[in-house]
């Protein structure tokens, strides 16, 4: 899975997710070589996938390719043994063209491991909502920037304020700072769990006891946050940051 920052891998192995991990988008050389020789042997080096693999060094891997970046799916055409997963593989309905695919994935492989209705919070680059009620239709959802885009975006527009990384602080910060570097933290944070609580409880309101999922790079953070906040509702929160690979194995690995 390419989304929008990183290389989201995963390696099944008959039929069984094995081993996943995550890495920066591979250079266009680095495509080529995998393109010229597409063996284990040279997978291992491209994204350190665990050794001692039950898999001949010589043998070509085949590759499943679902992308929100087109450059990066460019580079990856010329890739022998490629599907590349789009809309129209993902049983989902009353899909909107442009939706993610990342999204789609998602919101599939959440529902058919954890159940229709379901709602998916995906807290990567942007931070974003995707439901499908119990007939597995698409319902709808809602995109934001992610905490460290938000961080980034007053780090980097502005002439005086510091640019923040996320998870510089575990517990939440005084609503009220005594400076520049906290009154950031708290703005940015107090603002998207208000956004968080919100759009779940607006989830709950139309399919009372459905499953919430949180996934993505600060889904752990971000359920932190939410247990101080409001504990009732982090309690009832999922976090399961193999979503898409559940929805990509469903579709393709059969």
């Amino acid at each position: 899975m390419v989304g929008n920052s990183r290389l989201h891998w995963a390696l099944f192995i008959d039929k069984t997710l094995y081993s996943t991990g995550d890495t920066f988008h591979l250079s266009a050389s680095i495509i080529q070589q995998l393109a010229q020789c597409p063996t284990l042997d040279n997978w291992l080096t491209a994204i350190s996938l665990p050794n001692n693999l039950p898999i001949t060094p010589d043998y070509p891997i085949p590759l499943i390719l679902a992308s929100v970046v087109p450059s990066q799916t460019a580079l990856w055409q010329s890739y022998p043994h490629l599907h590349i997963i789009t809309l129209e593989d993902v049983p989902l309905q009353r899909m909107y063209p442009t939706l993610g695919i990342d999204r789609a994935l998602a919101v599939w492989g959440a529902g058919i491991t954890w159940g229709f209705p379901i709602l998916v919070i995906d807290a990567g680059t942007a931070l974003t909502f995707t439901g499908a009620d119990n007939h597995q239709c698409f319902v709808g959802g809602a995109i934001l920037p992610g905490l460290g885009l938000q961080f980034a975006s007053l780090g980097q527009k502005t002439g005086q304020l510091p640019l923040l990384k996320p998870g510089l602080m575990i517990s939440l910060p005084l609503h009220f700072a005594m400076n520049t570097s906290d009154a950031i933290q708290s703005g940015v944070i107090y603002t998207l769990l208000s956004g968080i609580k919100d759009f779940i409880e607006a989830w709950w309101r139309l399919f009372p006891g459905s499953q919430v999922v949180m996934t993505g790079g600060d889904s752990n953070l971000l359920k932190t946050y939410l247990y101080q906040q409001v504990p009732d509702i982090a309690e009832r929160l999922i976090v399961d940051n193999y979503l898409i690979f559940q929805g990509i194995g469903n579709i393709v690995i059969k």
